[in-house]
């Protein structure tokens, strides 16, 4: 009985979801297509004639992974930041709370509105590349689906993680603004690491964004700066800790009971 409970409470705030990101569709999937084409134009197109090669590639194929990863990131992250601080600020979370339904569930079915919304961001933001890219390569496409994914629910139960402690809209605000935007810009998502100097290489690869651009780069073109099996083991490992610190919140009902 309570296995069936979580089914369809999984299947409830997962429809829930995603309703509520198409039903705003203009002001979910539309911006992410327009800012990666600028991204395309102005980095691509106009800088990247300048740059010329990098890695074997040319600069428009080498950054096509990383903007879409870039966006992916994003959405992921602001989908449930906004959904869960909402359900919180109207107090629809504490019904959930209440109900038969358990802990992981509820991550669950956010987490997986986070994954829908990021997925389809990344689908678009792909055929906006076909425009600027002629041969846009799949080098190896079980890496490329394994790490969009684990990297969609990372930064979606990131944003639960920061949806708790929000006591204001402003509040999710805050970490994509000062910790995300500049984690992705020195994530290699514009350059190989090997450009920069030994002691700078180190200090790129304590920034984990770094090893989620590289298995998905990987996965497209299939070149990375670092090594895979690292670059999963570092992503699998964050999803697991997160998880855990998330599922630890919401049971003791941190940032929600009063």
């Amino acid at each position: 009985m309570a296995s069936g409970y979580n089914v369809t409470a999984l299947k409830t705030i997962w429809i829930k979801e995603c309703t509520r990101f198409l039903r705003i569709w203009v002001q979910t999937l539309v911006p992410p297509a327009i800012t990666m084409t600028l991204y395309f134009v102005i980095f691509g197109s106009i800088v990247g004639e300048r740059i010329g090669d990098m890695a074997g590639f040319s600069y428009m194929e080498f950054i096509v992974p990383g903007l879409i990863m870039m966006s992916v990131i994003t959405n992921s992250y602001s989908n449930v930041a906004s959904s869960f601080f909402g359900a919180k600020f109207q107090s629809n979370i504490e019904e959930m709370l209440v109900a038969p339904v358990s802990t992981a569930t509820i991550i669950a079915g956010y987490v997986g509105g986070g994954l829908a919304r990021s997925l389809l961001v990344a689908i678009i933001v792909t055929l906006v590349s076909f425009a600027f890219v002629e041969n846009v390569q799949i080098h190896h496409a079980g890496i490329l689906v394994l790490s969009v994914v684990l990297t969609s629910t990372l930064f979606s139960l990131g944003g639960l993680l920061n949806a708790v402690f929000a006591k204001t809209f402003d509040d999710i605000s805050i970490v994509p603004t000062f910790v995300l935007t500049p984690l992705t810009y020195l994530g290699g998502v514009f350059f190989s690491v090997s450009m920069l100097g030994e002691a700078w290489q180190w200090v790129a690869k304590m920034n984990p964004i770094l090893y989620m651009v590289n298995a998905f780069r990987y996965g497209f073109l299939g070149y990375s700066d670092v090594n895979m099996a690292v670059a999963l083991t570092v992503i699998i490992g964050f999803n697991i800790a997160l998880f855990a610190v998330v599922y630890s919140l919401l049971e003791r009902g941190v940032g929600i009971r009063t």
